[in-house]
Order: structure tokens, then sequence, then C-alpha cells
């Protein structure tokens, strides 16, 4: 069966390569090793192998499809540069931040070139404008024992909360088998208002 599984998400896979479409591209993201889509900067093929997970079961991913459809209906939807994306708030507005995380995602979502000196620099602007801005970062790992280490401006932001986020999902594919329990992360959650 697994060989089986294998061979099918290769199959799609190179399906999507040859020629990209959204229902390829939606079974590979679910299908993928660790959900984490890559993408060869050189010619842009998606390189992500299949996953050792057992995929989520076609019905309980149509009811999230319908779920997720029933809550964005009128929603718009836009592929933009963060900057362009931020530049259309206005004051009042909230804008959650989610980028790369430095200390765990590096080479991951093609983060080789994302600057988070770049993207509080923005934020600074935002909190100039009276746009309020939520940045979700690296917090702590090894169940608190480290503390991600991070150039945050002093003032920037008013508060800070840490989420316990349970286990680390790199660590728990890079351990497999093994018990987690000295792997807790917490999110940094920073808050300009």
């Amino acid at each position: 069966m697994a060989g089986e599984k294998v061979a099918e998400y290769e199959r799609i896979k190179a399906s999507y390569n040859a020629k990209p479409n959204g229902a390829d591209y939606l079974f590979l993201c679910r299908s993928c090793y660790a959900g984490v889509v890559r993408f060869r900067q050189a010619d842009g093929y998606m390189s992500t192998p299949c996953g050792p997970h057992t995929p989520i079961p076609p019905a309980s991913f149509a009811a999230r499809v319908d779920e997720w459809h029933r809550r964005t209906k009128g929603a718009e939807f836009a592929r933009l540069d963060y900057r362009d994306a931020i530049s259309r708030a206005k004051p009042g507005d909230l804008v959650y931040c989610d980028p790369p995380y430095t200390h765990s995602q590096a080479i991951l979502y093609g983060a080789q070139t994302f600057r988070l000196a770049d993207l509080l620099g923005v934020i600074a602007e935002c909190k100039r404008r009276g746009v309020y801005v939520a940045l979700s970062i690296d917090g702590t790992k090894r169940s608190g024992d480290k503390v991600c280490d991070l150039p945050i401006p002093n003032g920037l932001f008013e508060r800070e909360v840490l989420v316990n986020c349970g286990r680390s999902m790199l660590r728990r594919l890079q351990m497999s088998g093994q018990t987690l329990e000295g792997e807790g992360v917490a999110d940094r959650l920073l808050l300009t208002y």
C-alpha cells in the first residue's frame, strides 16, 4: 500500500510540474512531507517528497473545504508581495504577519531571500499610520530551555504573548519514533497595540 501511495503522489507531482493547476497543487499540499511545499528556485519545480503520514480521508477534506468556502465567501484574495499587501491597510485595520521563522524555517518556503529587518521596518511604518499589527514569530524551543533571540527594536511592540504550540513539528519528523517531551515550542505573538 505504501508503494502505491508514493507512486500516486509522484504521478500527481509530475502532472503538476508539467502543467501547474489548482487541483494537483491542493493534493500535493495535503500529502507532501510535513505539509511543506518546496520549489526549486532555478525552474520552479515542486520537489517535496511524499510524506510518511496517511493523507486526510477525502470525505474529511471535502468537509473542510466546504467550511472554508462558507467562511471566506465574499473575501478577495490577492497574490502580492507583503509590502504591497500591507500598504493597502488603513488606520484602524489589523494586519497579521506570519513570516518564515528565522530559527527553523530559513530553508523553507523560499525564505532564503526574506529579511526580518525589512518586515520590521514595514511594521514600524504601519504603527506610525495607525494600522495595528500582530506578528507571529520564533519564541522558545526545547520546552523553553532555548529562547530564540531576535533583533526586535525596542518600543515597536506594546505586548508579547507566548503561545504554546506543543511539540516541534520539525523535530517530530527528525526524531521519528522517539519521545519528544523536551521538544516543546512556543511562538511569540507580538502586538503593536
